[in-house]
């Protein structure tokens, strides 16, 4: 690896930088049903919450109800 190189992952130098996150309402794919790893991850959140979430989120949907349900179980 070079001197000075950007780099991502374990020193977590991009992850801090929040112009880097996109919206999900902004998402290209945002539009197309949550994928089976979202959905067991919400299933989980929203039962540990005491929730009921509908099955057929989008993407950008699903998202947006993990990030809430994560800063509500203070994951």
């Amino acid at each position: 690896m070079e001197p000075g190189q950007e780099t991502i992952g374990a020193t977590g130098a991009a992850s801090g930088d929040s112009a880097l996150e996109k919206d999900p309402s902004e998402w290209v794919s945002g539009d197309d049903p949550m994928t089976e790893s979202q959905k067991s991850y919400l299933d989980t959140l929203a039962r540990e919450a005491g929730e009921v979430l509908p099955a057929d989120l989008t993407k950008a949907e699903a998202s947006e109800h993990i990030d809430r349900l994560k800063g509500a179980s203070g994951s």
